[in-house]
Formats: structure tokens, C-alpha cells, sequence
């Protein structure tokens, strides 16, 4: 695949997919204690600029390295991921590590157990490198926390890589890890890696459901439930990595159904639509400009591809939301209960405990002030528990009118939908504080249970990062300081597949990758 690799230099190594990695270690054209140091180098390296890796285990896999090499002299069978390091989210458990999902109280959290799906990878000859930065609670679309500090983005220091797999995004864009398991309940895995700059993968909602002890407990209430997918550089990692982890079955959950084959998807016969525009958050012009490229590179690959309209994403961002919040969000009250919230977090977090009278008394002060976008978000907070049923009702009957709308587009049925993974390229830090969702482009597919990924496409031109104009409303405000200083930064689409059919969605975004590759606009590796 790649000749003359003995022996190869670190800054060959780092470059590589997993996919890649693991056939040359097989091969013995590289060991893994290479390959793992020239990914411990490249941490230390980038990591006091991002502060993506925050507990490191570098010892501990070095030896499995040296381990993984003896079994490979030795002859044993060797399977997928032998040798190849990887990296996880804080969240998940890996004995001997804390899992504090950014917060000091939890400090001392050190599991007994790892997270079957971190099990499943390490079975399968992973060598865990380390855990990467989350936000507080995994609420908020940054990730930073009292803990373990602020992650930065690798392509711009000011801005954040996301979240809330957020640190995991940053260090496998910065090339000190091919491969991580994030976690998703609303754009944790994709907006990280469209702000990147990498892939990722959100499988369908019962495929990968989240055992950890937090997530699991987050939203039995609720038909939204959180995933764990993988990321990478290269969709040929994604396809591997929901392989080996897409098939474990929950004791309480149905088992997921067979995956298929990306490999065997015939991307001409697809069915693709496309919409740029959420009705809520205006897309920056690099962005609707991504998904146009990227539709275009589907129809030359012979799909089928049409413009279609989503049923209103106004109702799918309030059911999100209401459903999140309802009850003064009683998960997000239990998980903070000795930690004082951040200040992305506050906000939303104080709102959320208020009665709905004080919620309506403020909501008409914020409408007197033109503030439309916290007077939209202001309508979706102070449910109770009593409204729980009937919002779980709606949130299906919404699932049924996409379904429907899919089924009904001009020309047949829908296998795809392409569209943004957000309004605009990274944030500059804290400005999640304003831009609670980023709109509803990520998170309908939460609320629905879709499988979703995202595939960088291009990066923001010059004249592509322009303010929008000036407004009184301050979510408006927020979204033209994204803009402002933008060029350069990383832009991914996000595509989108009918429940189960993730290998539908995995072949286009190879489609999208490999001609995005061809291109000379490409995202590279950042400087950091």
C-alpha cells in the first residue's frame, strides 16, 4: 500500500488513518511502539497550544505497544486494530482513568470497569494513548471546564473546537490520534468535527446507545437518547470503527440490526436531498457554499440529487429543547450539584429552574428588547414533568412527518439528506453563552434517531468571512463575530440516512471526501 515504510519518519506516521496503520504494523513494516511513540511525540508537541489531552497514559501504552509487537513475532492472529493508537472522550470509561465530565467534584471518579464500547476497540488491539477535553456536564457547544481548562482550536487558537467531543475533534485534527470514540445527544460528535475539520459518525440512536453512568441515566424520561461514534480523519476509519462497535446489544434495548457494507452501496443509485437552511440560523456563505460543492460531487458521482425542504425545523429545534429542559432539567441538576456552572452553562441552567410564570414574565421583557432568538428558545423552557408524555407524542409524530416527507420527495423516496452540521465555521470561545443551539441542523437528527455524519468539504475564503449585518438582537450579534476573522477555517457538510442504513451514508461521504481531497481547497493539517 505504501512502500518503503521501515523505518518511517514520525511525521509520516502521524499522518496516516488507523485503517492504514493497522495493515502496516501487520505487515511488520512499522511496530506499533513507532508508530505509538510518533503520536506521544505529536501530543506533546501540539498540546500546550490546544489542551485537548488531558489525561495522558502514555507509560502504560507504550508497554502495550511493546506487548502488541512481541504478539506479532510470535505469530499470533492479529485482529483489526492491533497496535494502533487511539484516543477517547473524558466521558467514557477506561479503568484507571477519571471519568469527570469536567467537573472538579468528580475528581476522583475512577472506574472499575471500561466502557464496553472502549472494550470492544482495546479487544480488538487498540492501545488507548489517552482521554480528551469535554465540556461541563457535556452540555454546551465548547469545551472547556473548571477541571481541565479550555481546549483551543488547531486551526485558530481564539476559536473552540466544539463540543462536547470537542477535545477529541482537536487532537485528531492536530494528527496526534487517528481514531476516537466520541458521544452525541446534539451535535457532540459532528459540530466538533466540522469545526476541525475531520469525520465523524453519529449511528443510529439504538446502534451505539451510551452506557456510561451519566449519559444513561441523562434521558430515560425522553425519546432522546446519546450515542457513541466514532472520529477520524478518514471515513474508511468510521466504517471500521462502527464494525466492531455497532453490533453490541443493551440489556434493555432491542438488538440493532445488521450493519451494511459501505463498500457494496452503488452511490448512483442514491437518492439525495439537499437543503442549506434551517429557518433558523442563517448559513455563512463558506458554508452553503460546502453543501453546494458537495452536491455537486454527488452528481458527478451519478446520484441523484435534489433540492428538498425538511419539515419545519422550528418545531424539531422546540421539541429538542423542550424535552432537554423539561422538569428544570433534573439530570443536569443532579450532575451539578457540588460544581458551580460555567459560564456557557448558566444561563441556560438557571433559566431551566425557573416556573413557568417567571419564564413568561421574562420572556416579554426579552420581546420588548427585539430579542427574538432568546424569545424563541424562551418559549421552549418551564415545561414540567406532567408535559413529558405529550412532548415525547409530538417528538414521534414529528419522526412520522419527516419519514413521510422523505418518502414523498419530487421524483422518489429519499435515501439522504445534505445539509449543513452548523450555521457557520468554529465559534470564538464563550459563544455558546449566546448561540445555545447553533440552530437545528445537528440536533433533528437526535430528536429523530438518524444516523448523521460529517465529512470536511473546503475552507472559508477570504471573502467568504463577512459580517452579517448589525441588529439589536444578541444571538444575531454572536453570529456576526463567527464570521468576522473566519477565513481559513475548516467547512464540513453533514449527511444524513434513514434508521440503520448508516453504510449509505458512510458511501457518500467517501464520495465527498476523496473528490474534496482532489481539490486544491482541501483542509490539510493546522498549524498547531
Amino acid at each position: 500500500m505504501i512502500a518503503g515504510m521501515a523505518h518511517a519518519p514520525a511525521s509520516t506516521l502521524i499522518r496516516l488513518s488507523a485503517v492504514q496503520l493497522a495493515k502496516l504494523i501487520a505487515r511488520g513494516e512499522v511496530s506499533s511502539v513507532e508508530v505509538t511513540q510518533a503520536h506521544i511525540a505529536r501530543i506533546e508537541e501540539v498540546n500546550s497550544k490546544i489542551n485537548a489531552v488531558v489525561v495522558r497514559r502514555f507509560d502504560q501504552a507504550l508497554r502495550e505497544a511493546n506487548e502488541a509487537d512481541a504478539r506479532r513475532a510470535r505469530g499470533e492472529p492479529l485482529p483489526p486494530l492491533h497496535g494502533v493508537p487511539i484516543t477517547i472522550k473524558e466521558c467514557l470509561d477506561l479503568v484507571g482513568t477519571p471519568s469527570t465530565f469536567g467537573m472538579p467534584s468528580r475528581r476522583s471518579d475512577i472506574p472499575q470497569a471500561n466502557d464496553r464500547y472502549v472494550q470492544r476497540l482495546i479487544e480488538c488491539g487498540a492501545i488507548v494513548l489517552g482521554k480528551t477535553n469535554v465540556p461541563q456536564a457535556l452540555i454546551y457547544n465548547e469545551s472547556s471546564n473548571a477541571l481541565y481548562g479550555r481546549t483551543n482550536n488547531p486551526w485558530d487558537a481564539t476559536r473552540t473546537p466544539g463540543g462536547s467531543s470537542g477535545g477529541e475533534a482537536a487532537i485528531i485534527a492536530a494528527s496526534g490520534s487517528p481514531l476516537g470514540l466520541g458521544t452525541d445527544i446534539g451535535g457532540s460528535l459532528r459540530l466538533p468535527a466540522h469545526f476541525c475539520g475531520i469525520t465523524s459518525l453519529k449511528p443510529t440512536s439504538l446502534r451505539t446507545h451510551d452506557y456510561s453512568r451519566f449519559s444513561d441515566l441523562a434521558f430515560e424520561f425522553g425519546p432522546i437518547t446519546c450515542v457513541v461514534g466514532p472520529m477520524a480523519r478518514d471515513v474508511a476509519d468510521l466504517a471500521l470503527a462502527l464494525r466492531l462497535i455497532g453490533a453490541l446489544s443493551h440489556p434493555r434495548l432491542p438488538s440493532p440490526q445488521p450493519l451494511g457494507d459501505p463498500a457494496a452501496v452503488d452511490v448512483s443509485k442514491l437518492r439525495v436531498g439537499v437543503f442549506t437552511h434551517d429557518g433558523l440560523m442563517r448559513p455563512s456563505p463558506a458554508v452553503a457554499r460546502a453543501v453546494r460543492e458537495a452536491a455537486d460531487m454527488l452528481r458527478a458521482a451519478g446520484a441523484c440529487v435534489t433540492e428538498w425542504e425538511p419539515p419545519d425545523l422550528r418545531q424539531a429545534e422546540a421539541l429538542y429543547v423542550r424535552l432537554l429542559t423539561a422538569n428544570g432539567a433534573p439530570v443536569f441538576r443532579a450532575a451539578l450539584a457540588h460544581d458551580k456552572p460555567e459560564p456557557q452553562l448558566a444561563l441556560l441552567y438557571w433559566l431551566a429552574q425557573r416556573s413557568p410564570q417567571m419564564v413568561r414574565r421574562i420572556r416579554r421583557i426579552l420581546a420588548a428588547m427585539r430579542q427574538a432568538n432568546f424569545t424563541r428558545q424562551l418559549d421552549n423552557i418551564g415545561f414540567t414533568a406532567e408535559d413529558i408524555p405529550r412532548l415525547a407524542s409530538e417528538a414521534e409524530a414529528y419522526r412520522r412527518t419527516f419519514a413521510a416527507a422523505m418518502d414523498r420527495a419530487d421524483g422518489g423516496p429519499l435515501d439522504l439528506v445534505l445539509s449543513p452540521a452548523c450555521f457557520s465555521p468554529a465559534w470564538p470561545h464563550g459563544a455558546s453563552r449566546e448561540l445555545i443551539t447553533g440552530g437545528a441542523y445537528c440536533i433533528v437528527y437526535n430528536l429523530l434517531g438518524y444516523p448523521a455524519g460529517v465529512v470536511p468539504v473546503t475552507r472559508v475564503r477570504r471573502e467568504e468571512a463577512i459580517a452579517r449585518p448589525l441588529s439589536p438582537d444578541i444571538v444575531d450579534m454572536a453570529a456576526r463575530r463567527v464570521d468576522i476573522g473566519s477565513a481559513g477555517l475548516p467547512v464540513g457538510v453533514q449527511m444524513a440516512a434513514r434508521p440503520w442504513q448508516e453504510h449509505v451514508a458512510l458511501a457518500a461521504m467517501k464520495v465527498i471526501q476523496d473528490e474534496a481531497r482532489r481539490r486544491a481547497g482541501y483542509p490539510a493539517t493546522p498549524v498547531a
